[in-house]
């Protein structure tokens, strides 16, 4: 499977619209492990990690973060900007096991991340690197 940025329902209500995140029928749903949150507060960089069996969903419900993924089996680098409020639309950022990420805070203030992951957390299952393993030109 490769990396997969999929469009995301935004409902607009009284008091705050609605942000789909995930549905078992979706594109890239792998099975359920676990969902978590992430704080990335401004300008700071979170990575690089590479999971082995786990696929990531990522959902940004709060700012606008910056999300890198380096393919290297295939020497590809892609990067992707996700939140509620920026140009590209609300959208879920599907990464397969065996690919390297880092992200990175891209708003004014602190960003909002789930992971709906298909795996619950297991370290033994994950590589990790410091973040000059890999050059990137930031937002």
């Amino acid at each position: 499977m490769a990396t997969l940025l999929t469009p995301l329902r935004r409902i607009a209500t009284p008091g705050g619209d609605v942000l789909h995140g995930m549905k078992c029928s979706d594109p890239g749903f792998a099975g359920f492990g676990e969902a978590y949150f992430s704080i990335i507060e401004s300008g700071r960089v979170k990575g690089w990690k590479r999971h082995l069996r786990m696929t990531l969903n990522f959902v940004v419900a709060h700012g606008k973060v910056q999300v890198l993924v380096y393919d290297p089996g295939g020497t590809q680098r892609q990067s992707f900007v996700l939140g509620p409020d920026h140009a590209d639309t609300h959208a879920r950022l599907t990464i397969p096991p065996g690919l390297w990420v880092a992200f990175g805070g891209a708003s004014a203030s602190a960003s909002v991340m789930a992971n709906l992951a298909n795996l619950t957390h297991d370290p033994s299952e994950a590589e990790t690197r410091p973040l000059d393993f890999l050059t990137w030109e930031w937002l």
